[in-house]
């Protein structure tokens, strides 16, 4: 059953995603008029139902003023925020320093492979081919069939296959 779930996730996001590509590069419309898009549908489609629970005297299960996120989530989001950036800052700051000759290799070198695929295809490609690799690994990961081979090539690569023939 878990591993339906997690199927069933990973092409929900392959959907979302495609969805999200479809609006950004061929429509040529930025990340904010799609999220903008959205809240006005979904917004629209309450302020309906909501008009629609009333002209039939429903009462409405769950009132959305009441929705609010609770003070140890805000918490929590803004501290993951605040240590991201300032792990992030950490490392450029040892990077542009100096002191680690290594590191600042390998920012400079992640930073122009960055800069060079950027003048080849739009961020949006980029994100979305990130997103359809990593739907694949989660596809993969929970599919029977390869769940079932992998033992099967594990044992190849040992040579236990090997000598369960010789048998």
């Amino acid at each position: 059953m878990e591993g339906r779930n997690e199927v069933g996730k990973a092409l929900g996001l392959l959907i979302c995603g495609s969805l999200v590509y479809y609006h950004c590069a061929y429509r040529n419309s930025s990340i904010l008029s799609l999220v903008s898009d959205v809240l006005i549908v979904l917004l629209c489609s309450l302020a309906i139902l909501g008009l629609l629970f009333r002209q039939m005297n429903i009462s409405v299960p769950v009132d959305p003023l009441e929705w609010q996120i609770s003070q140890d989530a805000a918490n929590n989001i803004v501290a993951w925020l605040a240590n991201t950036v300032g792990a992030a800052e950490s490392v450029l700051r040892v990077a542009a320093t100096g002191h680690d000759k290594r590191l600042f290799f390998r920012v400079v070198i992640c930073l122009y492979i960055l800069s060079a695929v950027g003048r080849l295809v739009s961020g949006v490609t980029v994100a979305y081919a990130g997103l359809c690799l990593f739907c694949l690994y989660m596809l993969a990961e929970n599919s029977q069939s390869i769940r079932t081979c992998v033992p099967q090539l594990q044992r190849q690569r040992n040579g236990t296959a090997v000598e369960e023939d010789n048998m």
